[in-house]
């Protein structure tokens, strides 16, 4: 099995639903065996432009360790997901368990 990286990015009119979004991409995550290792909501932020007329998007980051099978059932669902604007699955060599940049820019603002 190989770690990746997936972000991808949901229209903000269906954050609310992002819950069930996510517990239906960890069910077929938990079946297929794969392991999370980071999960981050990095919440809604604007986008560098825009994507089908929408300028803000809920951004969510996830790096898993995952087999060729999983991977290629959560490329099919983002992809057949409206709610879904953009998706991106990165490989990489470990596990990144640290926090990202989004958040550690979120807990910076939050102590000032």
């Amino acid at each position: 099995m190989r770690h990746y990286e997936i972000t991808f990015l949901v229209h903000p009119d269906q954050s609310e639903q992002l819950g069930q979004m996510v517990e239906r991409y960890k069910k077929l995550i938990a079946t297929h065996n794969g392991i999370i290792h980071r999960f981050e909501d990095c919440g809604r932020k604007h986008l560098a432009y825009a994507i089908n007329k929408v300028n803000k998007a809920h951004y969510v980051l996830l790096n898993l360790e995952a087999n060729n099978a999983l991977l290629d059932e959560l490329n099919h669902a983002f992809k057949f997901n409206d709610a879904i604007l953009r998706s991106l699955v990165t490989a990489r060599k470990t596990a990144v368990s640290t926090p990202s940049v989004f958040m550690k820019d979120e807990k910076a603002k939050s102590l000032m």
